[in-house]
């Protein structure tokens, strides 16, 4: 078992931590050891005071006068610009609304409008599956050639033939980070545009769009921004491409004028020419509530707890769990992963729903990872030790041979 001396080091890291105050911003049941918020964040408590006030007060009561009352025309892009904060965009080059798959769709097309004589979409293989899945649809419709590289081989293969390069900032399964500068430079120079995915960036790690001159971005809300199941997406689009990108998706919202009903598609000025139909503003509405613990935060006080927490974990990891069997995927050097730490176990599976039914919450993803994320707003170091500790218990006593728990459920 692990030592009392163990805990007592975590106890003083969160003793010390100073935004240890933000986790009672956070509903977290008791009991629980929640460590995937990088899947489904916690429920801010504002979110929910929101969620009531737009359904009892602004649609309840205000109904249709909210429009204007509570200004839910401007809704996607106020919550754009609170977005844009995070992740380095200065405010009109952010709308949050759809998903991440339509975002990018959307994104994808509009990128190729702009490179129509180039022939490849150049991703990684090992992609989020959604974002695969997106650019093999959009390359059929396009007419044109996907190349699915190795991280290590992306970089050498941006020619001028490559129109578009799709890549997540953050691996979902790794968290390995790409250098979002260096690639965006490489590309500039050879002609090409990027596009990156956010969803395991934007809340947890530091990134800087404009200072990079990315061209698209996109990313989603449920995770480290905490918006709530299924929430509502964001997509960038830089200045300097607004004016001429195309909307594939011409959408009344994204209409210069949407209320003289027009036949004809005028697309609006800037940003908002890249929205779609009406905007789910209940949903829009708890993201935007939400985003209200990051008041006051900055991005690298963020990051730093977040690279102390994974750091804790490996010395840990390292004498505890290596000898198990465990095998350490992610990176690291922290300069080179995200907010989450992976590693596999043969037994991957069914050690995890061990956890869970000690209250202990991560995710598994196929065939044998083992995922964790640290959400430095409301984890807590002491976690890390309940961690280590179940899995242990689990290991040692072979709890994770229990029949039930080879039994794959429909979600991991």
């Amino acid at each position: 078992m692990t030592p009392p001396s163990m805990f007592d080091n975590l106890a003083a890291l969160d003793a010390a931590d100073s935004l240890r105050g933000k986790r009672a911003l956070f509903h977290i049941p008791d009991g629980l050891t929640y460590l995937d918020g990088n899947s489904l964040g916690c429920l801010p408590l504002s979110a929910q005071k929101r969620g009531n006030q737009v359904i009892g007060g602004e649609w309840g009561d205000g109904l249709i006068r909210s429009w204007l009352a509570a200004d839910w025309l401007t809704l996607s892009q106020r919550v754009g610009d609170r977005i844009g904060r995070l992740i380095g965009s200065a405010a009109g080059q952010i709308v949050a609304g759809d998903s991440t798959s339509i975002n990018l769709h959307k994104m994808l097309h509009s990128a190729l409008d702009l490179r129509p004589n180039r022939s490849t979409i150049l991703t990684d293989q090992g992609n989020f599956p959604t974002d695969l899945y997106i650019i093999d649809g959009v390359a059929k419709q396009r007419g044109k050639w996907v190349r699915k590289l190795p991280p290590s081989e992306i970089l050498a293969s941006i020619n001028e033939t490559v129109a578009v390069i799709v890549l997540t900032h953050v691996d979902y399964k790794s968290a390995a980070i790409y250098d979002m500068e260096e690639i965006t430079a490489q590309a500039h120079a050879n002609g090409a545009l990027v596009i990156w995915d956010l969803a395991h960036t934007a809340g947890a790690v530091p990134c800087d769009l404009d200072r990079c001159q990315v061209d698209f971005a996109i990313g989603c809300g449920y995770k480290y921004l905490n918006g709530g199941p299924g929430a509502p997406a964001f997509l960038y689009v830089a200045r300097s491409h607004q004016s001429h990108a195309r909307q594939p998706l011409q959408g009344w919202f994204g209409h210069k004028t949407p209320f003289d009903f027009s036949s004809a598609f005028d697309p609006a000025a800037g940003i908002v020419r890249f929205l779609c139909g009406t905007p789910s503003v209940i949903a829009l509405s708890v993201l935007d509530g939400a985003l209200d613990v990051f008041e006051g935060v900055e991005m690298a006080a963020l990051r730093e707890k977040s690279d102390s927490m994974v750091a804790e974990f490996l010395t840990l990891y390292d004498t505890y769990l290596e000898p198990e069997g465990f095998v350490l995927i992610s990176e690291r050097d922290s300069r080179r992963r995200g907010s989450h730490v992976a590693f596999s176990h043969r037994n991957g599976y069914e050690i995890m729903r061990a956890l869970a039914d000690r209250g202990v919450i991560g995710d598994f993803r196929a065939p044998d990872v083992l995922r964790f994320g640290f959400a430095p707003l409301y984890n807590q170091f002491s976690e890390i030790g309940v961690l280590v500790a179940s899995i242990l218990e689990i290991m040692h006593s072979g709890a994770w041979k229990q029949p039930d728990y080879a039994v794959r459920q429909a979600i991991t």
